[in-house]
């Protein structure tokens, strides 16, 4: 069941839902596990393990994000690729690089995001991504949602990756809203509930069972299970 706050509860209803993209409506981690598989495959005569080329890629792909000057996901993923393999005692391809980025272009959404979206669209929400990753990319997903979104706001536009608070700042100024006009919901609670720690604005967390955990200091002002229980949650508000 929903766990919603009190203050979630008694504040006003949101103009904008705004998203985390990958693994809140996208399957991040089964796709992302799908083509890591597929590069080990490729490589022949070692004994990494799917899971750890996966967290060392997690290691280098976050480390470069905040690393002075930004630059694009894509270049960001393929070295955070080729640092992990490097690591692991594996060479990166450029064909390694273009089986992982071509990948998270074509993951599909969660069975539940497209009815969710349509319905929360039937309700008189506008409906907003905020994501880590560039425009090009992210197109292939968007594509998949039915048609449901209204703007993408992407680290590429913002020149920040979260948990950066400057892509959020983006996004309100981009949206023409304020914190308190938007509820965000995401499945990434060390990028998005810093950001909304940091800001202050309302946040959802979608915890599908991925082991990740809040921020010790961060406490969302509600938990659901799956995207779909976000309508009801809702619907109790009145909003």
């Amino acid at each position: 069941m929903p766990q919603p706050s009190t203050s979630l509860q008694h504040s006003p209803r949101p103009q904008w839902l705004t998203f985390d993209c990958y693994g809140t409506l996208i399957q991040w981690d089964e796709g992302l596990r799908d083509a890591v598989t597929r590069i080990l495959q490729s490589k022949p005569g070692h004994n990494i393990g799917t899971s750890d080329l996966i967290a060392t890629f997690d290691h280098h792909e976050h480390a470069l994000e905040q690393t002075p000057p930004h630059r694009a996901f894509r270049e960001v993923a393929g070295e955070g690729l080729r640092l992990a393999l490097q690591d692991l005692g594996l060479q990166a391809s450029p064909q390694d690089i273009g089986v992982l980025t071509d990948n998270i272009s074509a993951m599909p959404p969660f069975p539940e995001v497209v009815p969710t979206l349509a319905a929360l669209k039937a309700r008189g929400y506008r409906l907003c991504i905020v994501s880590n990753t560039d425009d090009d990319i992210i197109a292939g997903n968007v594509a998949q949602l039915g048609g449901h979104i209204d703007r993408v706001i992407t680290a590429q536009q913002a020149g920040a990756y979260k948990p950066n608070r400057r892509l959020f700042d983006y996004a309100h100024q981009q949206l023409g809203v304020t914190k308190d006009d938007v509820v965000h919901i995401c499945a990434s609670p060390h990028l998005d509930h810093a950001a909304a720690r940091d800001i202050g604005f309302r946040c959802v967390w979608v915890d599908r069972g991925t082991g990740r955990r809040p921020l010790p200091d961060y406490t969302p002002d509600a938990t659901i299970a799956t995207l779909d229980t976000v309508v009801p949650l809702f619907d109790g508000f009145g909003w």
